[in-house]
C-alpha cells in the first residue's frame, strides 16, 4: 500500500475591486450636472466647456486604496455647480455619494479652504475618500483659476 503525501500549496485571494461600482458614464454625468447643455473640448484631457459658460471636469483621486472618479461642474464664475461620484471602487466609505455631503461643495471657489473639519464635514469611515475628493475639487478649482478661466 502506498503512503499518502499531502502537498500544501499557498492560496492567495486577490481582489481587484469586487466592490467597483460605476454610477455615471461621462455623458450621464454631463447631463446630470448640466441638463440640456452642449459640450465642447476645452483643449485639455477630461475638460469640457458647456454651452452655458461652465466647465465639466472629470478628476480621478485615490480613496484609501482605489481610484474614485469624480465629475465636477463649475459655474461661469468658477464656483462649484455640482459634483457627482462617477466610479467608486472602495469596499466602504461610499457615503461620499450622499447628496447632502456632496452639496457642501456647491458655491466653493479656488479661494475656499476645502478642508475636512473646516468647510467640509468628514465622514467617519471614509476619511481618506473625503479628504482626497476635497483635494481633487480644490485642484480643479485652482486649475480653473490659473489656466482654464477665459481660455477656450
Amino acid at each position: 500500500m502506498k503512503a499518502s503525501h499531502w502537498v500544501w500549496l499557498p492560496v492567495a485571494a486577490i481582489s481587484t475591486s469586487a466592490y467597483a461600482t460605476t454610477y455615471f458614464t461621462v455623458e450621464q454625468a454631463q447631463r446630470a450636472i448640466f441638463p440640456g447643455a452642449t459640450f465642447t473640448s476645452a483643449g485639455q484631457p477630461n475638460v469640457w466647456r458647456t454651452s452655458n459658460g461652465g466647465l465639466f471636469v472629470v478628476e480621478k483621486v485615490v480613496g484609501k486604496h482605489e481610484d474614485i472618479t469624480v465629475a465636477i461642474g463649475t459655474n461661469p464664475n468658477g464656483t462649484v455647480k455640482q459634483i457627482e461620484i462617477m466610479d467608486y471602487r472602495e469596499s466602504y466609505g461610499y457615503e461620499v455619494r450622499d447628496a447632502s455631503w456632496r452639496a457642501q461643495f456647491v458655491g466653493k471657489s479656488a479661494n475656499s479652504p476645502l478642508q475636512l473639519g473646516a468647510d467640509i464635514k468628514n465622514i467617519s469611515g471614509a476619511t481618506l475618500s473625503s479628504k482626497h475628493i476635497s483635494d481633487g475639487v480644490k485642484r480643479v478649482l485652482q486649475r480653473y483659476q490659473s489656466s482654464l478661466k477665459g481660455h477656450g
